[in-house]
């Protein structure tokens, strides 16, 4: 029992030595980020008729 308690824990630290090791380390240079982008869009408005016609000249609301 002994025996195989021993054998378990040095398998145990067999297994832990052999663990990655991962380290972050920061850049030497500044990290430059290129955006050209080139946005375009277009909005399109519908008027209502009743709209319309409430703004025409012809409603002498103006």
């Amino acid at each position: 029992m002994m025996q195989q308690l021993s054998a378990a824990a040095a398998l145990a630290l067999l297994l832990a030595a052999c663990t990655p090791k991962v380290q972050v380390a920061m850049p030497a240079e500044p990290i430059n980020i290129n955006l050209n982008v080139k946005i375009q869009h277009e909005i399109y408005i519908k008027v209502d008729k009743q709209l319309d016609e409430l703004f025409s000249d012809d409603s002498g609301l103006f």
